[in-house]
């Protein structure tokens, strides 16, 4: 008797779903709560998916110009591989270049802009393959030593108003003391090589040869730091915290995730804001719900008393409608949760086949960074929009079984002809 009294309620809730009557899973109400509930789910997935796309997309594209480790000293290195052994032999590394970096301003006869100008070796390491695959124009084997050649980013060239051939004029944060008088440190460089990445560097860094970076540091053959390309990226913090033990009082070690901590920073408090809003869409399910049940609890009175005048405890008589509910919106969220991620899946060739059939380009390469819409389905966030989807859904049921819990049968059977 005690399984009967437990299973009792499952039976007759689910009975209640299944039922071709007005009042029944089909109904008006039901169907909305129902469809609300799948359509919630479904935004949510896609949208996070496509701003995690996003996301990896800029990160593919920021890491293939901002080194994933860099090393740097208090004073100039000359030595760096003799010093640097154990990092260079560590099977995390894929490659290691030394650079020289400095802080300038680059000008045209109208314009001008504050840059950070890098020196690198384009035929040491790696980020000179990586930073390749992003250039629009130019190459950067046209680094040549002694010619002072700079290669830009797209934003940084278009706020210029240069492109390849044409010269610009780098002014150093330095003093040259000359009989009449002191006058700023300039250079004049030629642009052979501009790239697009599509992030904050495209406006802010410059590469010269190592070189050229030397003389117009006066380093000599002394290098700032080194930096450093791993084979997973993502994992930098591990090599990080390896690393720092090794490291004495002067070297200082950085990695990408502290360059550009502001910028993920911005792109997952955006990731987490639009799931927030895109949440309420599932809330209104919720309170469709709650509609419809009231609803059907003020239509199946007269059988509660019936129920309850055979013996069934409240308990039975809330759990029956509680059943109901979380059965509507349990079948919401685990349908939006399949379509949501086939439709993810398929976002991408979905747009391109809509831009072919209307001609018209969603992405433009010459405007946006990217020719289609990038998705990354994470399931981390798919099991929690479908926690979410799934607490909600049962919440909604409190209220509206908790009434058919306290309906009193005598009351209903006296009115009863």
């Amino acid at each position: 008797m005690p399984a009967m009294k437990n299973i009792l309620p499952l039976m007759i809730g689910l009975r209640y779903v299944r039922s071709k009557q007005s009042e029944g899973f089909f109904s008006l109400v039901s169907a909305f709560s129902f469809g609300a509930m799948t359509l919630g789910v479904i935004a949510l997935i896609v949208v996070l998916s496509v701003m995690n796309g996003f996301d990896r997309e800029i990160k593919s594209r920021v890491l293939s110009v901002v080194p994933h480790i860099s090393l740097m000293q208090s004073v100039p290195l000359s030595d760096w591989r003799q010093k640097l052994a154990r990092q260079l032999g560590d099977p995390s590394v894929v490659s290691a270049s030394p650079f020289v970096e400095t802080q300038g301003m680059l000008s045209t006869e109208k314009r001008q802009q504050g840059v950070s100008v890098q020196g690198l070796d384009p035929e040491l390491g790696s980020t000179g393959n990586l930073l390749d695959r992003h250039m629009i124009s130019g190459s950067l084997s046209r680094l040549q030593p002694g010619e002072f050649g700079v290669v830009m980013g797209s934003l940084l060239a278009r706020s210029l108003g240069v492109m390849a051939g044409d010269s610009v004029v780098l002014t150093l944060p330095e003093m040259t003391l000359t009989p009449f008088g002191a006058f700023p440190r300039v250079k004049q460089l030629r642009v052979v090589g501009i790239y697009q990445v599509g992030a904050q560097v495209d406006s802010g860094i410059a590469f010269v040869h190592i070189a050229d970076a030397q003389t117009l540091k006066r380093n000599g053959d002394m290098v700032d730091g080194v930096r450093f390309t791993l084979v997973d990226p993502y994992r930098v913090q591990e090599v990080v915290d390896r690393w720092r033990t090794d490291m004495g009082p002067d070297g200082q070690l950085v990695s990408w995730r502290d360059s550009l901590s502001a910028l993920f920073d911005a792109i997952h408090m955006e990731k987490l804001v639009v799931g927030s809003l895109l949440t309420i869409i599932i809330a209104v399910a919720a309170f469709n719900i709650v509609a419809s049940l009231v609803l059907l609890v003020a239509d199946k009175r007269k059988d509660i008393a019936v129920l309850r005048a055979m013996g069934a405890s409240s308990g039975t008589i809330t759990g029956i409608f509680r059943v109901q509910g979380i059965a509507v919106g349990l079948s919401g969220v685990v349908l939006g949760v399949g379509l949501g991620c086939l439709l993810a899946s398929q976002l991408g060739a979905l747009v391109a086949f809509v831009e072919g059939v209307v001609g018209v380009s969603v992405f433009d390469p010459e405007v946006y960074f990217i020719s289609q819409l990038p998705t990354d389905i994470q399931w981390p966030d798919v099991l929690a929009v479908a926690a979410v989807g799934a607490l909600i859904s049962i919440a909604a049921t409190v209220y509206p079984a908790y009434r058919a819990g306290t309906v009193s049968p005598a009351e209903v059977l006296r009115y009863e002809h």
